[in-house]
């Protein structure tokens, strides 16, 4: 994409910390936003580059389902220039986990590749972070159907039990902080049923990263 596409594009835009869903708190009211307020994701904080319309929608097609993997550094230099997301990164240690959302052995043989992971190496190397970084260490249990076809309440049922930390590994997340990385976000099932699992394990702090999120 050209430089004048990206500046008209990616106007700055507010979020809220706890879901990323576009979002501006009032002066002096609650910074995060009244779904969060009422029910908080087990996240400590999310964190997302764009809104999943288009063009982005295309775009995020063509790397998750086309094989267009080379947008992983193009989306991953889209978190980086968030300032929040750029701090987080840098703050982790060097006992700390940058994780990909994992896939199921069905969905990774019948696509070819995990693009979460994609964005996990993309990031970790665009921010320098001293995290260490896995493709392992947490597992998708068993396979789900397709997050994009069911209701909110169906999604939370769908991903239920789904994940777990690698039994031989997971004493190397305890006490640590997690980034865990996705490409795109719409009800949160998915990064709260893996930060659930995550925390079960030991995790001090669990942090969404996406790319996009979809609007209400």
């Amino acid at each position: 994409m050209c430089p004048a596409c990206l500046k008209r594009l990616l106007q700055p835009q507010h979020r809220c910390p706890g879901c990323a869903l576009a979002w501006t708190a009032l002066p002096g009211g609650p910074q995060r936003c009244p779904e969060c307020l009422r029910q908080p994701l087990p996240l400590d904080g999310c964190f997302a580059a764009l809104d999943y319309r288009y063009p982005w929608s295309e775009l995020l097609t063509k790397f998750k389902f086309q094989q267009q993997t080379a947008w992983a550094c193009f989306f991953a230099d889209r978190l980086l220039a968030q300032p929040d997301v750029a701090e987080r990164l840098t703050g982790l240690g060097a006992d700390d986990w940058l994780l990909p959302l994992p896939l199921s052995r069905e969905r990774l043989a019948e696509r070819g590749f995990n693009q979460s992971w994609e964005l996990a190496k993309a990031l970790h190397q665009g921010s320098s972070s001293p995290a260490r970084l896995s493709a392992g260490l947490l597992l998708r249990l068993r396979h789900t159907l397709p997050q994009s076809d069911l209701k909110r309440a169906q999604r939370l049922d769908n991903v239920q039990g789904a994940f777990a930390a690698e039994p031989l590994q997971a004493h190397l997340l305890s006490g640590k902080q997690v980034v865990l990385v996705d490409d795109v976000m719409t009800s949160g099932a998915s990064l709260a049923a893996a930060a659930l699992a995550l925390k079960n394990a030991g995790a001090r702090s669990v942090t969404g990263l996406v790319v996009a999120r979809t609007p209400p």
